[in-house]
């Protein structure tokens, strides 16, 4: 038997060539999940958002359009952040023009609308892509962590609540206001409140 398996197997080698040898001697130790102090942020003039930015920081990253029915979350947003940003929490808009096509503008657009009519002040990154094959790196990692869910974002305004470390801890649909009780709370838990 042993020698008509021998056989075997150098006949399927000279039929097929060689079979390739995989080492596992130096194989690789799992990737960690991936964190968004890892990430390349541009800002919406540009300009680099650093790592120092969200590094260490709570961090609510929004998908924001300028004509949405949400839209009027601008306000809330600000608010919040005005109320935590000396505890360490950063709000960082993601404009976004894949629903409905509700964030037509150019970056000074954008920017120009959100500071008129909200007076917003945290950080607004470059135009993104949250789904699809054209998703942005920021949002692979968001929507891709154990919180994410992996599901496509549903619409403008959804919410992903990152800790200190990096890590997505929560995520919110476009309904849930930034006044909501349960993302209130989330953020308090996470800035150690």
């Amino acid at each position: 038997m042993l020698r008509f398996l021998l056989v075997v197997s150098l006949l399927s080698v000279a039929a097929w060539g060689p079979v390739p040898v995989v080492s596992t001697a130096h194989a690789a130790e799992p990737a960690a999940e991936r964190t968004v102090a890892d990430l390349a942020l541009t800002k919406l003039d540009g300009s680099e958002l650093g790592s120092e930015a969200v590094k260490g920081k709570v961090v609510l990253f929004v998908n924001v359009a300028s004509r949405c029915g949400f839209t009027k979350q601008y306000e809330g947003l600000q608010a919040l952040y005005e109320a935590h940003k000396d505890d360490g929490l950063v709000i960082v808009g993601v404009p976004c023009n894949q629903f409905g096509g509700q964030e037509p503008g150019s970056p000074e657009e954008i920017q120009t609308f959100c500071k008129m009519n909200y007076g917003v002040s945290f950080p607004l990154l470059e135009k993104q892509e949250v789904n699809g094959d054209a998703r942005s790196p920021l949002y692979q990692t968001l929507v891709g962590s154990k919180a994410g869910g992996g599901s496509d974002v549903g619409w403008n305004f959804e919410k992903f609540l990152v800790g200190r470390d990096g890590q997505v801890l929560a995520r919110f649909p476009s309904r849930v206001a930034p006044d909501d009780s349960e993302l209130k709370k989330a953020i308090a838990t996470a800035l150690g409140k």
